[in-house]
């Protein structure tokens, strides 16, 4: 990908030569740092835990695009706040005036697994934490490789805590702020420790330069078994995507961010960033495992006097994280490339509980799903979100979504078209009942759904018909009983299964009446309102 906007923010380059600043620090000196600075507590398995206030998840009304001539007219203004210009060269001046003299730490990495497509990112920290967390999210470039780069005319990240913005004459609307310069491919956050919103704000930022190269960039992770066969997993935070593609019986390409060109995907990052809340060795080995020394663990609290996790606790949040680099993971491939996909999941955490665990799509089902990309938020993962709510996030990823959804979709069913790829929806959230009267799906029984999938073993099963949600439901799966596949047989009363899945066919056909640039095929594909 070409450089088209070098860095000329001479202030911020002197900054970064001065004495105060720290260049690619060793994992044991940042952890040795955090820990002199007070910034975290070693755990008994070794990772480094952090907390990050009254910030523990992405703060979605903070984050702002500056308005520039030369991207203004691309950018999906919608769900995008901007900024002029001259607001964010206020915001710039005032935080380069407050990182004067102050102590930081500055990691030069990559986005992007592929040659043709990836960017170099420099992310500079107030944080000694913040900045190891960078380093092991995204990827980690040898020094021979860093100093052929030009960080100046990659993506360059400022995280600066610390600093709190005055919305009176700031013009945000709170002390903290996430803003991105599309043009000069910069991010600065402030006012939030939240490290998250440092890896989404990449993430937006290559979800609005891949597309312009052709390039579908994609919320999922995905995995590749022994054959070589890739499956990708879309859906929001907390559905599923890093529990289910860390598989033992594959091999882990990423957890989270990835895109697809002419030559198949690939992962824009170098680490994982998973929900722990709950997390157990019995049902996420390779998580647990993963949770030693170089992670981090963001806001999981800790058993009385022996920093011991308490995995089970939501004292702080229920949007806690562990942050590790994907080689942590046994046998996850090295560099994250992979083939064409050969299956991709849909999934979705249905928090009224009547969608079937899995169902198979055709592409123009495949297509409206990705659009309306149904889930329910669950709790933590935003500020204000303290149980489930039932939203719709195009593409599975609209906060991060800077161009207008039809080009991510259209890309997308391209991609299907070409290489003939199996779609699936699939349901992790609840059944029996909605939300606080069901339970959650079984996660063994969700495994083998998925694993049936990608093996193609649902192929030669009979289907039943829903006419309701207009899916194909499979009569059997290896491994899970039958009973389970039909969610109104879960339900003891069916009456309350039907209204709950009328009331359900009428949000979708709600939220379709948003589609633009859409076929009348993709509509018709849907849900059918009752």
């Amino acid at each position: 990908m070409p450089n088209i906007c070098p860095d000329t923010f001479g202030q911020l380059s002197r900054l970064l030569t001065s004495g105060q600043a720290h260049h690619d620090l060793p994992l044991p000196i940042l952890v040795e740092k955090a820990l002199e600075r007070r910034e975290g507590v070693l755990t008994t398995s070794g990772a480094l835990r952090v907390t990050t206030g009254k910030y523990t998840g992405r703060s979605p009304d903070d984050k702002f695009v500056v308005e520039q001539p030369a991207t203004t007219a691309s950018v999906w203004w919608g769900p995008n706040r901007p900024l002029s210009a001259a607001g964010y060269q206020h915001l710039w001046g005032r935080l380069l005036a407050y990182l004067q003299n102050r102590e930081l730490f500055v990691f030069h990495g990559a986005v992007g697994a592929s040659p043709a497509y990836g960017l170099p990112v420099r992310v500079i920290t107030e944080l000694a934490w913040q900045n190891l967390f960078a380093r092991q999210l995204f990827l980690r470039p040898g020094p021979q490789a860093r100093a052929g780069r030009d960080y100046r005319s990659g993506i360059t990240v400022i995280s600066a805590p610390g600093f709190a913005a005055d919305p009176e004459i700031d013009g945000t609307n709170s002390e903290a702020f996430i803003v991105l310069d599309l043009e000069k491919r910069t991010i600065i956050i402030s006012g939030t420790q939240y490290a998250g919103e440092i890896k989404k704000s990449v993430f937006t930022l290559m979800n609005y330069l891949l597309p312009g190269h052709g390039v579908l960039p994609m919320h999922c992770s995905a995995n590749q078994g022994e054959a070589g066969d890739v499956a990708l997993f879309f859906g929001l935070s907390g559905t599923g995507k890093t529990t289910l593609s860390a598989d033992p019986q594959r091999s882990l390409i990423g957890d989270d961010e990835h895109a697809w060109d002419s030559d198949g995907v690939f992962n824009l990052e170098g680490g994982c960033y998973a929900k722990c809340i709950r997390l157990s060795r019995e049902n996420e080995p390779q998580i647990w495992e993963a949770i030693r020394f170089g992670s981090v663990l963001e806001n999981v609290a800790l058993r009385d006097g022996t920093r011991e996790p308490d995995y089970d606790s939501d004292a702080l949040t229920e949007n806690t994280r562990a942050a590790y680099p994907v080689d942590f993971i046994p046998g996850a491939l090295i560099p994250g490339t992979g083939g064409h996909p050969r299956t991709i999941i849909f999934l979705t955490a249905d928090a009224f509980g009547v969608l079937p665990p899995i169902a198979r799509l055709s592409e123009e089902q495949a297509m409206y799903h990705f659009l309306a990309g149904y889930t329910s938020k669950l709790a933590g993962t935003e500020r204000g979100v303290t149980a489930p709510q039932a939203t719709f996030s195009t593409c599975f990823a609209a906060p991060f979504l800077p161009r207008p959804p039809h080009v991510y979709a259209r890309l997308l069913g391209k991609k299907i078209r070409e290489h003939r790829v199996n779609v699936f929806l699939v349901n992790t959230g609840w059944t029996g009942g909605a939300y606080g009267t069901g339970h959650r799906l079984p996660l063994p029984y969700t495994r083998a759904m998925v694993r049936a999938a990608i093996a193609g073993h649902l192929d030669g099963v009979e289907y039943d018909y829903d006419p309701v949600f207009n899916l194909a439901i499979p009569n059997t799966c290896p491994e899970v009983p039958a009973e389970i596949l039909k969610p109104w047989q879960a339900w003891t009363d069916r009456q309350a299964y039907q209204r709950q899945a009328r009331e359900l066919t009428r949000r979708f056909a709600a939220n379709a009446e948003k589609f633009t640039g859409i076929a009348p095929e993709t509509l018709l594909a849907g849900p059918k309102a009752g």
